[in-house]
């Protein structure tokens, strides 16, 4: 696996409109896009920093991580929660000035080192009537990154991909609201857990990149949120 060449593949394929196809369930989350508000995340892979991967299976480079973040515990919207940098997109800006903004703002990440690769498809967010574009990048050369705003954030970390990818790692995480209980691709990885919105996305990222490998979607790992 060359990472940032299939990383760039999987872009160029999308806008040449023979990209891999979407989780049908992206389809089942819509929202009224006359009101919606525009928000973008930076998904930023890039060369791992001193924090080795735990895994030791060759199920990536060794070398590969992508940046996340613990959102602060006392927010009101999504409290605790992993995610991408990222957030509402201002008047007459892009998608990808704002990711970049907001990862700057969130995680103190220089721009200047964000190899941006492109913007994929926007998704919809019906919790908080969001329509999201994830804009994937390369960290070409990457700069410090930490807490900016601890109201914000509760933690800033790189995550090494071969931790991601790693059987062990994964499970279904189940959330019971209302006597309903929903499920969503999870990733159990430096003592929190990927799941919701941002640990779909990195499940079918991985999925359109080839890189998946099989994992026991059994598993089930309950949260009480």
């Amino acid at each position: 696996m060359t990472a940032h060449r299939d990383l760039v593949g999987l872009v160029e394929s999308i806008r040449a409109g023979n990209g891999p196809a979407r989780n049908p369930y992206w389809e089942t989350l819509t929202v009224d896009a006359s009101v919606a508000r525009r928000a973008a995340v930076l998904i930023l892979f890039g060369t791992l920093d001193n924090v080795p991967a735990e895994s030791g299976k060759p199920l990536a480079p060794a070398d590969l991580d992508v940046l996340l973040l613990e959102r602060a515990h006392t927010l009101d919207d999504h409290p605790g929660q992993v995610a991408f940098p990222g957030g509402g997109i201002d008047p007459d800006e892009s998608p990808v000035a704002a990711a970049l903004r907001e990862a700057q703002e969130e995680t103190g990440v220089d721009p200047r080192g964000v190899e941006v690769l492109g913007a994929l498809p926007e998704l919809a967010l019906p919790r908080g009537n969001y329509l999201v574009t994830p804009v994937l990048g390369w960290w070409a050369s990457p700069s410090p990154v930490h807490v900016v705003d601890y109201g914000e954030s509760a933690q800033v970390f790189r995550v090494p991909v071969r931790d991601l990818l790693d059987p062990e790692n994964r499970a279904m995480a189940t959330v019971t609201r209302m006597d309903r209980t929903f499920q969503s691709p999870a990733f159990t990885v430096k003592d929190v857990v990927v799941w919701g919105f941002t640990g779909m996305i990195l499940n079918e990222l991985f999925d359109q990149l080839g890189w998946s490998v099989p994992w026991d979607r059994t598993r089930l790992h309950p949260l009480n949120v």
